[in-house]
């Protein structure tokens, strides 16, 4: 089946404020459909959820880049210590990956996250107690933002006075639009982080502590499961990946109550309906768009469309999440909604070890300002917000306004 590839218009700020009209229309076109995403990349996209679902467990796709066929996927890679980007769990297959994710899989069980609980209420509530006596506020950058940032910079031991730095060398390295980034700024960028973690970990060497990066120096120094590269692209992993993801899903959660008033005002009424409630953005509009990367390790069929041997595939959560034959009234906002079984954290081998702690977070974050920040409401049309320009999704800003409300108790 021959297609030609459908543009997704990254320039075009309609687009990026609302993609489900053109993804609505690709589902509809077929289970399989070409497209040329952020960067250039050509990519297949699957666009429907039962399909999706199969593809992430299928071992025909792998999640090593360097099984692509593009050349242009290892390029847009730092050139500075290309070695440690492939080493990291979302780039690598067996054996290799059961072997990182069993290392690092301890740090993010069930009880672990649990018990990080209060401290996540005490920096939500923190950063809500400095824009409080304001009645007005921004919420990616006053809270969506620091609070996974500090939540992780704590969790891995990075002293708050560095956090500002690896977000900025972070944003540089991953921002994507429709063309390539400059790889001069994504390679200073990563130089950047590549120093810096490189000094923590020998810091860390040196004093170790009852945390999760002393636990992985410890699997490279003395066990021997852990090469150099590994324990850097670990940490960087880590590091990123420990928020990026979350200020997505609590900016837009947010936006999208504040653009649904009967479902804010149901949330508020009902703060025991915030566990469905999270997994209802992540679904709606969930912070990877328009959703999972793969890469074809042999010609595969899949809907009755042969993907070529190295194609990039890309299993379209965003799209799929709206497929009107797994998810009743697709298009609805539905915070009681049940039967969510979403795609946003993946699935299978691959699936997002850190889903419990953006769930707790998401949570905390979304509950805790709609119970301090009476009559909140947007600062600006909807129309006005922007979004993120491709690949991860969210609001850039948040302007929000709100009513007199005191301190924590």
């Amino acid at each position: 089946m021959s297609q030609q590839p459908v543009l997704l218009p990254y320039s075009d700020p309609a687009f990026l404020a609302d993609p489900f009209p053109l993804y609505r229309r690709l589902r509809e076109d077929g289970p399989v459909r070409r497209a040329v995403l952020a960067g250039g990349l050509d990519a297949w996209l699957i666009t429907r959820h039962e399909d999706g679902l199969a593809a992430l467990s299928d071992p025909r796709l792998g999640s090593d880049v360097r099984d692509a066929s593009d050349p242009r996927l290892i390029a847009q890679l730092p050139a500075f210590e290309r070695a440690s980007m492939t080493s990291t769990m979302l780039r690598c297959d067996p054996p290799d990956h059961t072997r990182l994710r069993r290392l690092v899989s301890k740090a993010f069980t069930a009880r672990r996250v649990a018990a990080l609980g209060p401290r996540v209420q005490d920096i939500a509530d923190r950063l809500l107690d400095a824009v409080v006596p304001a009645g007005r506020a921004e919420l990616v950058a006053d809270f969506a933002l620091p609070l996974p940032v500090t939540v992780i910079g704590e969790l891995l031991g990075v002293p708050a006075d560095d956090r500002n730095d690896f977000q900025r060398w972070t944003d540089a390295m991953l921002v994507r639009g429709e063309t390539m980034p400059d790889p001069a700024v994504v390679d200073e960028a990563w130089r950047r982080m590549h120093g810096y973690v490189t000094e923590h970990l020998e810091a860390k060497r040196a004093r170790p502590g009852d945390d999760l990066l002393s636990a992985l120096i410890s699997a490279h120094d003395e066990e021997q499961r852990l090469t150099g590269d590994e324990l850097i692209a670990m940490t960087f992993l880590l590091l990123v990946a420990g928020y990026i993801t979350t200020v997505n899903l609590i900016g837009s959660g947010i936006a999208a109550l504040l653009t649904h008033p009967d479902q804010l005002a149901l949330l508020r009424d009902h703060p025991e309906a915030l566990p469905d409630a999270v997994e209802e953005f992540l679904r709606y509009d969930g912070p990877v768009s328009p959703g999972i990367a793969r890469f074809a390790r042999e010609d595969i069929e899949i809907a009755g469309v042969t993907i070529p041997r190295g194609a990039t595939v890309v299993v379209a959560s965003a799209i799929a999440g709206r497929d009107p034959a797994r998810f009743t009234d697709p298009d609805r906002l539905d915070i009681t909604r049940r039967d969510n079984g979403h795609l946003a954290f993946g699935h299978g081998i691959h699936y997002c070890l850190g889903a419990p702690l953006a769930r707790l977070e998401g949570r905390i974050a979304i509950g805790t300002v709609l119970r301090r920040l009476p009559d909140l409401a947007l600062a600006v049309p909807p129309g006005e917000l922007r979004w993120r320009p491709g690949g991860l999704r969210g609001p850039l800003r948040l302007p929000v306004t709100f009513g007199p409300a005191g301190r924590t108790a």
